[in-house]
């Protein structure tokens, strides 16, 4: 547990803007903020969660007016004292206030030493510390969502009820430990096994979300594939709103995976130009398919775009490649204006001409409904993080072993070592960890009447 610190002080805000906030974080954080803040009476005799406006001098130089905002520990983001003083946003004004507060005695602070310390004096745990950095980082509405949802402890709320069930698990085991002379079983081993699959289950929902996650948090990836010249590179141009891809008449110009991000509905993508695919004798071509090939595999959406004269000729014909179950693949046919009639298309099949920009907001539309976030919209907790995915297989692992053990009857010292081994997984996430003996007892005795 955090008990006391030095005091340091950095911007919360980036300096240039019309306003900055410069943050004030230890022990002596309100007695450095009086030594630079003059209102009407000193920070120190006022209560926490307030605001007072007033002046910041360097000897008889007034460097700016300001509004000072006090948090009393505990009740701050840091668990610490804590002053934020809301100054105008001029380089020179933040670095004059900077400087007063490093000769009064605080320090700067390091990267990330804010969210650090509130992790460390238990305001955050460390699933919620990572969110935090989530939420700076985020680029979309929807990665935005994502870790509000998380910070907010959505995420937290999930992992602690799992640990939860696994405590009930362990303290049924250590109870038959604790009466192994009388081979008494407190533990019902149907139960138990079912038990166990219901945690299982909600494991393997937790590790199938991460693909979603880790979409919204980095950008959906979206290869563009099909035969060379049917319009792939045009089609990222009109996406993108630039000429980022050269477009040429000349079949095989691209050769190398062009990738370029932008947000539809809120959403960010990464759209990613291929080398067409067929046929060569071309080394350098090859080389390029082999890219396309291995971007399809990294995808989680998949644009085909076809020709609409091959169409009209010989209707739609099956991929020349694999997709997982988890990826969706969008057919469009191009060119459209080029051709007067073509056969009826399957349903979702979308008709475009990429020169023109026809059909590129269907195409939009269709990008958006194939991310699937209607888990995010209802609130269902998603796994962003690969950190947390392996945990969450590594626990996953430890609990498939603990049911071929119940299924083979090892003894319950043993059952128990491997639901241990699925705590220490899933605490790992919050920096729970184990299960301390103390939790055991405290449940036992709440939950379990043994002799009164």
């Amino acid at each position: 547990m955090y008990i006391d610190h030095d005091t340091i002080v950095a911007p919360a805000t980036a300096v240039g803007g019309a306003l900055s906030l410069v943050r004030l974080s230890g022990s002596r954080a309100i007695a450095i903020a009086d030594s630079l803040f003059h209102g009407k009476k000193p920070l120190a005799a006022c209560e926490s969660h307030t605001a007072h406006f007033g002046s910041i001098y360097k000897g008889e130089k007034l460097i700016d007016e300001v509004v000072a905002t006090l948090f009393r520990a505990p009740k701050s983001y840091t668990g610490d004292d804590t002053v934020e003083l809301t100054c105008h946003g001029s380089a020179y004004i933040v670095g004059e206030v900077l400087r007063l507060a490093i000769g009064a005695g605080a320090r700067m602070a390091e990267p990330g030493e804010f969210t650090r310390r509130a992790y460390l004096s238990g305001r955050l745990n460390l699933s919620e510390a990572e969110a935090v950095a989530d939420l700076i980082a985020s680029s979309s509405e929807a990665a935005h969502r994502l870790a509000t949802q998380q910070m907010r402890g959505g995420y937290t709320t999930a992992i602690e009820h799992l640990r939860d069930e696994l405590l009930q698990l362990t303290t049924l085991l250590e109870l038959e430990l604790d009466f192994s002379e009388e081979d008494v079983e407190f533990a019902d081993r149907g139960r138990l096994a079912a038990t166990m699959e219901a945690i299982g289950a909600e494991i393997e929902a937790l590790r199938g979300s991460f693909a979603l996650g880790n979409a919204i948090k980095e950008g959906v990836p979206v290869a563009i594939v099909g035969a060379p010249n049917v319009g792939k590179s045009t089609l990222l141009n009109q996406l993108v709103k630039e000429e980022r891809a050269m477009v040429s008449d000349i079949a095989g110009t691209t050769r190398d995976v062009i990738e370029e991000q932008i947000v539809i509905d809120g959403v960010r993508f990464r759209i990613l130009d291929t080398a067409g695919i067929r046929a060569t004798e071309d080394r350098l071509e090859k080389m390029g398919i082999e890219r396309t090939l291995r971007t399809i595999e990294r995808a989680r959406i998949v644009i085909r775009m076809i020709d609409a004269a091959e169409v009209a000729q010989k209707g739609i014909e099956p991929t020349t490649f694999t997709l997982r179950e988890d990826q969706h693949l969008i057919t469009l046919i191009n060119k459209c204006d080029t051709v007067t009639a073509l056969p009826t298309l399957p349903e979702g099949v979308i008709r475009l001409t990429a020169r023109t920009g026809e059909g590129v907001e269907s195409l939009q539309q269709a990008l958006h409904r194939a991310v699937g976030l209607e888990a995010l919209e209802e609130g269902t907790t998603i796994v962003s993080t690969a950190r947390h995915y392996e945990a969450l297989t590594t626990a996953s692992e430890a609990l498939k072993r603990a049911l071929e053990g119940l299924q083979a009857d090892l003894p319950t010292d043993l059952l128990s070592e491997d639901i241990r081994a699925v705590i220490i997984a899933i605490g790992s996430i919050t920096a729970r960890g184990e299960i301390l003996p103390s939790e055991i007892l405290n449940n036992l005795f709440g939950h379990f009447c043994i002799g009164k």
